[in-house]
């Protein structure tokens, strides 16, 4: 019998525990790892920090494409728009940490598991700011009951975004809901959509959650293997007195942002 334990990979604990560098492949997205912390995430469902300043507006798409050529894979793109004034270090800091945690909710969330961890890789963004793997850990843990609060049916985080037509009593919808609104055209899923507007994609999870729950679009009925879930409401009723969830993945930008400018 072929010895399981060393098929076994290595999660994020203990890489952080060993101060590992690398690269930690899971099934939904990549953690890179300098001396045990997490240095950089990527997920196919999140938008990449250059979608996040391109489309986001903060970037031209001719300036990102500039500075990944000046530099190249050597990992130095981050560094270079700093040099160059295209960015001050605390933009870069605050871009470059929602899309940490963005992408680290889909790596390390539910369905998601490690399936192998390459030593010595490297990100080509180059090092901006470590985050320990217990923050990581416990942010992808606190988004995923957050979501759960908001609307426990995550079909929806995956499924295309149908419209529906809600009753008098939902509540009106804000600017940015409307925006979602407006590319939810039954074939986009929340993560097309997250990468048309340049938005992370957990916050568009929140914004399409409350959305279901508001009945303004569709909640698909859960897969076979999800069928421990509860019954699907035959129309939500939120009422004036419904829980109005802040987004907390904007507080946490925003602390993070006043900490940093306080050093520079």
């Amino acid at each position: 019998m072929r010895d399981m334990r060393a098929r076994q990979v290595p999660r994020l604990a203990e890489l952080a525990a060993e101060r590992a560098s690398g690269a930690l492949l899971c099934d939904a997205g990549t953690l890179y790892l300098i001396d045990g912390q997490v240095v950089h995430a990527e997920s196919p469902v999140a938008p990449g920090i250059d979608v996040l300043l391109t489309t986001g507006g903060r970037l031209t798409a001719d300036t990102w494409r500039e500075a990944v050529g000046r530099t190249g894979p050597l990992g130095g793109v981050g560094r270079f728009l700093v040099d160059s004034g295209r960015l001050s270090d605390a933009e870069l800091e605050i871009c470059h940490l929602g899309a940490l945690f963005d992408a680290a909710y889909f790596a390390l969330g539910g369905g998601s598991g490690p399936r192998g961890f390459q030593r010595g890789a490297a990100h080509w963004l180059g090092p901006v700011r470590p985050v320990g793997a217990v923050a990581v850990e416990r942010e992808t843990r606190r988004r995923g009951k957050l979501l759960d609060a908001l609307w426990p049916y995550p079909q929806v985080d995956t499924e295309p975004v149908v419209l529906r037509r809600p009753d008098g009593r939902a509540p009106a919808v804000t600017r940015r809901q409307r925006a979602v609104l407006a590319l939810a055209d039954g074939v986009r899923t929340p993560a097309g959509i997250a990468r048309a507007l340049g938005r992370p994609a957990f916050h568009t999870l929140i914004d399409i959650r409350r959305l279901a729950a508001a009945g303004h679009v569709e909640t698909p009925r859960p897969s076979p293997p999800a069928q421990h879930l509860p019954p699907l409401p035959p129309a939500p009723d939120r009422g004036p007195a419904a829980i109005v969830f802040t987004d907390p993945d904007i507080d946490l930008l925003r602390r993070v942002r006043d900490a940093l400018e306080a050093t520079l």
